[in-house]
């Protein structure tokens, strides 16, 4: 058995995870190798789903029953895990979306109907990079479609990172707004977040991170990041589907527009105008995700108490050894750093000629689950001229004895189609 330095003891926290039992085809027990799409969820919070379900099941804020006040706390208590959880300054920060699509579709919407000074329009531009995740590209399309804004973009290096050497080009006195992700979902890459923060900050431009990749992986820290928006989603992050996060500066969330209308985000209506609740309410219109922030709230104090700090070490530990045993597997070519500094636990490969979903399709038989496509990435793969990738994405629960079984996988892949 291969053991490494800082590994967490994940035959205990693997016990927490009923899929990672499951045995697939013909008696094989899965190696899941797909948490960067979605992670499993531990018996701690699928235990919250249904006790809430069973026990205090009734909609937020305005029932004066027990059961409802119970479910107000619960829900509200999320958010006050969530706040605790990435250092927010205060927990009216923290708003409640369905995911981190959302989140960042809601940013790209209130820059769009904001008044000045934050108003995105004809004279402005907004820059993004090309190793986007589609839900940090579409909506900045679209808002750029909308206003007239010129929509810019970093591209990348032949190594997977970002290329800033026209840093001070791109972002400008017209930027307005600089959404990027922190950890790239197919190249794995970390990427410099003070260099590009500090130059948004000298133009006076708006920042927004995408932090999908990194919440669930490493300590994240909103006020360290010093964004003005930063976005990530639950199911990543051993939560349910159906939450994600929108963490805004409490100043920005006061002054900019609503982007949904309905109840609860309201102060007062009339047949003839209305006002707004402060925020967070002023972006949750309507029912919010009660059951899925509770199970949200579950999966912080999960990762809370084993530790970011260690579950971090943990996935750098596997991911420099899969990249290295990755390295030994003839024809391979790794689609970014090729090094475990400076990024995430996803790693995506093509095998020689071989197309990554056949790749994945073999590795299924052997009961291997990876993830296959342009990992809705597109962009990159059109940078480094291939059709798809495999990816491979680790998690606290992963163990070495994964990585070799992919790896002897990857051979059989190669066997297999000669």
């Amino acid at each position: 058995m291969t053991t490494l330095p800082g590994l967490l003891d994940t035959e205990a926290i693997r016990k927490d995870f009923p899929l990672l039992d499951r045995v697939v085809h013909d008696g094989k027990k899965i190696v899941y190798l797909d948490s960067a799409a979605t992670s499993q969820k531990p018996r701690q919070v699928l235990d919250a789903l249904n006790e809430y379900y069973e026990q205090h099941n009734a909609n937020v804020h305005r029932g004066v029953y027990l059961v409802a006040e119970e479910a107000t706390a619960l829900y509200e208590g999320a958010r006050d895990k969530v706040a605790t959880f990435i250092n927010a300054p205060s927990r009216d920060e923290v708003i409640f979306t369905k995911n981190a699509s959302e989140s960042l579709n809601l940013v790209a919407n209130m820059l769009g109907w904001a008044d000045e000074p934050y108003r995105v329009d004809s004279d402005t531009e907004i820059v993004i990079t090309e190793m986007e995740h589609h839900s940090n590209i579409v909506p900045w399309q679209l808002l750029a479609q909308r206003t007239g804004a010129k929509l810019k973009w970093f591209g990348l290096t032949d190594d997977g990172r970002l290329d800033l050497s026209n840093i001070d080009e791109i972002i400008n006195e017209k930027t307005k707004i600089v959404s990027f992700t922190l950890v790239s979902n197919l190249l794995g890459t970390q990427n410099p977040v003070e260099a590009i923060v500090r130059r948004a900050q000298q133009v006076g431009a708006l920042v927004c991170i995408d932090a999908s990749q990194a919440a669930p992986h490493m300590p994240l820290d909103v006020q360290a990041l010093q964004a003005d928006f930063v976005a990530f989603t639950g199911h990543k992050m051993c939560g349910p589907t159906g939450i994600g996060v929108l963490w805004g500066r409490q100043e920005l969330l006061e002054d900019l527009p609503p982007f949904l209308g309905g109840g609860e985000m309201i102060e007062t209506v009339s047949m003839h105008s209305s006002t707004y609740a402060p925020a967070p309410h002023k972006f949750e219109a309507g029912t919010p995700p009660i059951a899925q922030a509770v199970g949200l709230g579950a999966a912080v104090d999960y990762l809370s108490a084993i530790g970011m700090d260690k579950i971090a070490a943990h996935e750098h530990a596997i991911t420099e050894y899969a990249v290295k045993r990755l390295l030994e597997v003839p024809d391979l070519r790794i689609i970014g750093p090729t090094t475990a500094e400076d990024r995430g636990a996803a790693i995506s490969f093509t095998l020689g000629d071989i197309h990554p979903h056949d790749v994945g399709q073999v590795l299924d038989e052997q009961g291997i689950a990876v993830r296959v496509g342009h990992h809705c990435a597109r962009p990159v793969c059109l940078r480094y001229g291939i059709p798809a990738t495999t990816r491979a994405s680790f998690y606290l629960y992963s163990t070495p004895a994964e990585v070799d079984a992919l790896v002897d996988g990857l051979e059989h892949v190669r066997n297999f189609f000669g």
